[in-house]
């Protein structure tokens, strides 16, 4: 019953998808006129048939792929999205269309395999042997937020290398003709052949290691074995339709949710359900936007959103490690002294940053000269300059405060999806009111932001938001912020290099606008964030002890949270979707003065100005006169330290 179930579905599903594009059919018209030579013929059997039958294979390799993942890490929150297998496979496939495009063309699978292993083998490392699922989960995303960040590099650097990647890059089943079905059918079929034929050792194997061996299983091999196939999956996915995530968590807990427990039915009906899942996520896409192309990677993260927030509580709460206060240490030196070198070295990377033009530095005599002055540097230079320094403090401030409010480590604003829901709202704004004055723009991205928060805050507040089970379900409302942006990014036709400098995070043409709006929130907000900076003492010792102390809770959480999130929704709708400086600067500030609020905030704000100038500095610097946003320069620096970060955690 629920295999013809699907199966029906499925069918219907096809039905009404090849019905869908620019030419207007009818399914009447396809029945009557497919079987002879004309228009409708090529269109269905050339465009429509290869989409649908690309996204039956697609849909079904990602769902067994996932399922395997999940009885081998004994995590329901494994998929080949979720452990960055998808990210590693589309970064190796970039680099070889840039590097070596012969070899990519002759082996694509290959390629997209190596690319799978070695972000599969990493997480793995990172991990080591705990494999506890809600740190396996955030580690694999966190990875998959580094390849990103190095894949978008490298498709800004070679654009012309890499065009029409964009659409590809966010996952499509477009397909002009039979090549992509052809290519893909063998591989796809010989890999859930694999999973079927490793069945049975997979209902050993979830019985636990000790009970796998004493019944005679090579626990390692069966492994291996696993992972191989449920790799092999995904790369060949991913080399013809692109990254596309979700499926592969979303079909195998529906079919277990069904009742299906031994791992053959369970791949057999996953792949079924896998193909629902994918056709049905393309359809809705086509169906909101008959025009034009929206990713289906994008709408499966919309649908999966959802999905992995309600599991990855379920999964947290099993596995909440809570800590009741952020860890810092007072190196001994004067504050004065400390301060005053921070002061030192802000003004250093202003005058190094203020004096590269793109190809050459000022001299000695070009600052007598006062060439600061002139009309190319004082109109484009300097406010780019102050911009970064402005957006770095207010993104630190950000950090610290909601670090503080929610006594948690990883409290970021990437991290708890403010930057992406800022960048929604942002760009919702954008596509719905293109006439509208920019100056609104702030506060569409402080919507955004405030909604992404208030999910995340809503759903953990009864584990009293508890550091890894916060920064996971940030992870899940930043994916469909993510998705949401790439949606509006379609509708809104942008170009496709603005369109990933903007993803990326970039300071690039920023005029004296952006700086008077900048400066306008730093002022508001940099003032309340200081006087707060008592009562956030007192919630670090906990609600009670600072109840107890004459402290309204309440009111203070509610104002630090509203104020992170303004600070970092405003930084948003100026410099697009930078991340990881509200991370980084109140950390490196708390190892070196302790976890006083009075002294970290201004430390902090220098620190994250030093940190956004630095990166913009060496986004100019690197590949001259190309420029690599600064928001990438950020991301890849920061990411191993956010893994170390997690280790701790």
């Amino acid at each position: 019953m629920l295999f013809a179930g699907g199966f029906l579905l499925l069918l219907l599903l096809s039905a009404i998808h090849v019905t869908q594009g620019q030419a207007n059919l009818t399914l009447s018209e396809i029945v009557n006129d497919v079987w002879t030579e004309g228009r409708v013929q090529d269109i269905v059997v050339t465009l429509r048939l290869p989409r649908v039958l690309m996204g039956i294979l697609a849909g079904g390799a990602l769902a067994v792929a996932g399922a395997m993942l999940q009885t081998l890490t004994k995590n329901p929150l494994a998929s080949a999205g979720i452990l960055g297998i998808n990210a590693g496979a589309y970064l190796f496939v970039v680099a070889a269309m840039i590097f070596v495009p012969n070899v990519l063309g002759q082996f694509p699978l290959i390629v997209s395999f190596m690319g799978a292993a070695v972000s599969a083998l990493l997480v793995l490392a990172l991990v080591g042997k705990a494999m506890e699922p809600v740190r396996v989960a955030l580690t694999g995303m966190i990875v998959t937020m580094l390849f990103s960040s190095i894949t978008g590099s490298l498709q800004l650097i070679y654009e012309n290398e890499t065009n029409g990647l964009f659409l590809w890059g966010s996952g499509t089943l477009v397909q002009l003709d039979w090549t992509g079905v052809k290519f893909s059918v063998g591989f796809i079929f010989a890999g859930w052949i694999g999973a079927l034929l490793l069945g049975k050792s997979m209902d050993l194997y979830a019985l636990g290691d000790d009970v796998a061996t004493s019944l005679g299983q090579s626990v390692a091999r069966t492994k291996w074995l696993g992972w191989l196939v449920a790799i092999f999956l995904a790369a060949a996915t991913v080399s013809v339709v692109g990254p596309i995530g979700f499926i592969g968590l979303i079909a195998p807990h529906l079919v277990r949710m069904m009742g299906v427990r031994n791992h053959i039915p369970l791949f057999l009906h996953s792949f079924l359900w896998g193909a629902v899942l994918l056709v049905g996520a393309d359809v809705l896409a086509r169906w909101i936007e008959p025009g034009r192309e929206i990713p289906v990677g994008a709408m499966t993260a919309i649908i999966g959103g959802p999905w992995l927030m309600y599991l990855a509580y379920r999964t947290g709460k099993k596995h909440s490690q809570r800590r009741n206060r952020l860890g810092g240490h007072v190196v001994a030196t004067p504050y004065w002294l400390v301060a005053s070198i921070m002061v030192g070295i802000s003004v250093a990377i202003l005058v190094v940053s203020l004096s590269f033009g793109g190809t050459n530095f000022f001299s000695l005599q070009d600052w007598l000269d006062k060439q600061i002055f002139s009309p190319f540097v004082w109109q484009l230079r300097v406010p780019r300059i102050i911009t970064a320094f402005l957006v770095g403090m207010l993104l630190a401030l950000c950090g610290v405060l909601l670090q503080g409010v929610l006594r948690n480590p990883l409290a970021d604003p990437t991290v708890l999806g403010i930057t992406s829901g800022g960048g929604a709202g942002a760009m919702i704004f954008l596509v719905l009111f293109p006439t509208a004055s920019i100056q609104f723009l702030p506060f569409a991205a402080i919507i955004g932001a405030s909604i992404s928060i208030a999910i995340i805050l809503l759903v953990t507040w009864r584990s009293n938001w508890e550091p890894i089970l916060l920064a996971l379900m940030g992870v899940a409302v930043s994916a469909v912020g993510s998705a949401i942006i790439q949606i509006m990014v379609v509708k809104a036709q942008l170009g496709v290099a603005p369109a990933l400098a903007w993803l990326a995070g970039s300071t690039y043409a920023k005029s004296w606008t952006d700086v008077q709006l900048v400066t306008l929130f730093a002022i508001i907000a940099i003032p309340i964030g200081y006087l707060l900076s008592r009562k956030m003492d007192l919630l670090a010792y906990g609600d009670d002890v600072a109840t107890g102390l004459g402290l309204d809770v309440t009111q203070t959480r509610l104002i630090a949270i509203l104020l992170g999130v303004s600070a970092g929704a405003a930084s948003v709708s100026v410099v697009g979707t930078i991340g990881f400086i509200g991370l980084l600067a109140p950390h490196a500030v708390r190892r070196i003065v302790g976890v006083e609020h009075k002294a970290m905030i201004p430390l902090s704000l220098l620190v994250g100005g030093i940190m956004l100038v630095a990166a913009d500095f060496v986004g100019r610097l690197l590949l001259a006169p190309k420029e690599i946003p600064a928001g990438l320069v950020v991301a890849v620096l920061g990411t191993p330290y956010i893994l170390y970060l997690l280790r701790k955690t």
